[in-house]
């Protein structure tokens, strides 16, 4: 029987042990340090690199996959299965080019490249990382690849996310914010909360003062946006500070009925653009 194979690339921000469970395969993208170089979450783990972003001098860049490394991922998959189907899903391509990356590789295999779906995620971190998931359990079900991409498009339209960013430094080294704005925001204790818009694009939904302040916003939004909804899915994604992410659940619980909870880390490549102290909230319906 036909086998379909789930590949993503490190800013699904999947927890290892559901990696391992349902086999994903997950490729990395590269964290640079100044000159050093590392694998994320590989040669760099969450622990490590936000012990040490505080202290950088820098802000640190980032690179996707080449082509050709994804080619030589999907020319392994397909010789060691090679009666499979390739589903291969990546961060938003307004963000990155990664997909693209993939995409590329796809077309240099040529006759292979027909078993090959790459797919834009219009997302970042847990954002698709929850939908990767999705898709390895419905082929380890022995689900069709069509229907598992149906049932993925269908998770990813009725998805909610939001990012509490706890400071404004690294939207401003990274351009986003001016820095005259980052500094009358530091002094009067503002919180962006963030999301993604359907062309997969990161932007400012709100800003507040105040952390409890911005977490109850949080969920005030996630309320207005789910109107008489009461079970739903979540993942919480923080910064190697699962404390952080616990207390936000708790929280969550006084309002809707949970059914699958997830406490993942926001990766390092996400994380090298909003900070410590990041909450990073998806929901989808139970």
């Amino acid at each position: 029987m036909n086998r379909t194979v789930i590949v993503t690339d490190s800013t699904s921000d999947i927890p290892p042990a559901l990696a391992e469970k349902y086999g994903i395969e997950v490729v990395p993208l590269t964290l640079m340090f100044g000159e050093e170089a590392f694998r994320d979450n590989i040669d760099m783990t969450p622990e490590q690199f936000y012990e040490r972003l505080p202290r950088s001098p820098q802000l640190p860049t980032t690179s996707q996959p080449s082509p050709v490394e994804y080619m030589k991922v999907y020319s392994s998959i397909l010789e060691r299965n090679p009666d499979c189907r390739v589903l291969s899903f990546h961060i938003s391509s307004g963000l990155s080019g990664t997909y693209q990356s993939a995409v590329l590789a796809k077309s240099m295999l040529e006759e292979q490249g027909e078993v090959i779906t790459v797919v834009d995620s219009l997302s970042a971190s847990y954002g698709f990382g929850f939908m990767v998931v999705a898709a390895a359990r419905m082929a380890a079900e022995g689900k069709a690849p069509a229907e598992i991409l149906e049932s993925v498009e269908q998770l990813r339209q009725s998805r909610k996310l939001y990012f509490l960013v706890d400071t404004l430094e690294y939207l401003q080294k990274g351009g986003r914010i001016g820095k005259a704005s980052a500094i009358l925001g530091t002094l009067l204790n503002i919180k962006p909360i963030l999301s993604i818009d359907a062309e997969g694009i990161i932007y400012a939904v709100e800003k507040v003062r105040g952390r409890k302040k911005a977490v109850a916003r949080m969920i005030e939004l996630f309320k207005g946006d789910l109107p008489g909804v009461d079970k739903i899915n979540v993942a919480v994604g923080h910064t190697a500070e699962p404390a952080y992410g616990e207390e936000f659940l708790q929280e969550l619980a006084g309002h809707f009925t949970l059914e699958e909870k997830v406490l993942t880390n926001v990766g390092p490549v996400v994380g090298s653009h909003v900070g410590n102290g990041t909450l990073a909230v998806f929901i989808w319906p139970a």
